[in-house]
């Protein structure tokens, strides 16, 4: 089965990459250094530019904050989103700083006066305004009778109306909460409502292993409803490895190919060598490859060339000695000391 024809929405444009209207979904992270250190987060947007991030966004949590997002912006080349939170002259001041987006929480910036003063600076300089609902944060006047994902929507709506009246719409929409089939679901209302570009993900999803399993299930059925425009995989760990796990959400549904996929069989009885060892190895030297390659490390013959044909290259491990493939064909045989090294010659050569 394919992934069901992605839902066409509004394009926007954030700094110089296109959101919806059917372009290619967009990778984003957040920064996790303190964004009044000014040299620190240009580094780690540096960091994050280079493993493939398209859009950042950074915490504003006061004026000193804000100030240091003009120097910032200086610095680095993706565009930059101010996250603003309770204070509605953050936003007005990421603005004049020149940030490229802003997100801004209706659960806590809620009066309609404020939300009107940073609509119509937005609105001067086209800056996009990502209305960011999280479960955990609604605003008091939702409706306490609906289920969860019905009161998330309302949430939006409300924001979205307010929007509208005021002649706005670079409107861009996320709804996240914790629990995977609440926000699957609160999406899927969503989708049926505006026709607004969806910004993806599972909030306080976890520590890397857990949580980039939990936000994949997540985004991973939306997407392959054919819903989301931008997505971000939030981790308490390094933002680059957000970017990594996005990555591979998408190019296991065959929407992005960026880099290199590894396939690698899980062991069994059968297999005669450290291939999780080899595999490791494997994986370290192909960070540094930017081609879009399938490279395959398998345990023996049954998981060899013709389980991984898919691969660009791959090797069949044994006892004492490999086979080196390329799309399902054996090309040469090497020595066990050789695998690594064999193995990588063939990704060179592609």
């Amino acid at each position: 089965m394919t992934v069901k024809k992605r839902r066409v929405t509004r394009s926007l444009t954030i700094g110089r990459v296109t959101v919806g209207g059917g372009a290619p979904v967009v990778v984003q992270s957040m920064t996790k250094t303190d964004t009044r250190d000014v040299a620190a987060t240009a580094r780690q947007i540096h960091s994050l530019e280079d493993c493939g991030c398209e859009v950042v966004r950074v915490a504003v949590p006061d004026d000193e904050a804000a100030e240091a997002l003009a120097a910032i912006k200086r610095r680095v080349h993706i565009p930059i989103i101010a996250d603003i939170h309770f204070d509605h002259r953050l936003a007005l001041a990421a603005l004049k700083a020149g940030v490229d987006g802003l997100r801004l929480n209706p659960g806590n910036i809620s009066k309609k006066a404020h939300i009107a003063a940073v609509v119509r600076a937005a609105k001067q300089r086209a800056v996009p305004i990502r209305i960011g609902v999280n479960a955990g944060s609604l605003p008091k006047s939702t409706e306490t009778g609906a289920s969860l994902p019905e009161q998330m929507v309302e949430a939006a709506l409300g924001q979205i109306r307010l929007l509208e009246s005021l002649d706005f719409d670079l409107i861009k929409i996320s709804l996240k909460a914790f629990d995977v089939p609440d926000t699957i679901q609160a999406y899927q209302l969503m989708a049926k409502k505006t026709p607004y570009p969806l910004h993806l993900g599972i909030t306080e999803a976890g520590l890397p292993k857990a949580g980039a399993i939990r936000s994949a299930v997540g985004i991973g059925v939306l997407l392959y409803q054919g819903l989301g425009d931008t997505i971000r995989v939030s981790l308490t760990g390094g933002p680059e490895d957000e970017v990594m796990a996005a990555y591979e959400i998408l190019k296991s549904l065959n929407l992005r190919e960026r880099g290199p996929t590894l396939l690698s069989c899980p062991t069994c009885g059968r297999c005669e060598v450290n291939l999780v060892s080899l595999a490791k190895s494997v994986e370290d030297r192909l960070s540094t490859v930017d081609r879009s390659i399938k490279v395959a490390v398998m345990g023996c013959v049954v998981n060899g060339p013709g389980e991984a044909r898919a691969a660009d290259v791959g090797i069949a491990c044994g006892r004492g000695r490999g086979a080196i493939f390329r799309k399902g064909e054996v090309v040469r045989t090497v020595e066990e000391k050789d695998f690594l090294e064999s193995l990588m010659e063939e990704v060179a050569r592609i």
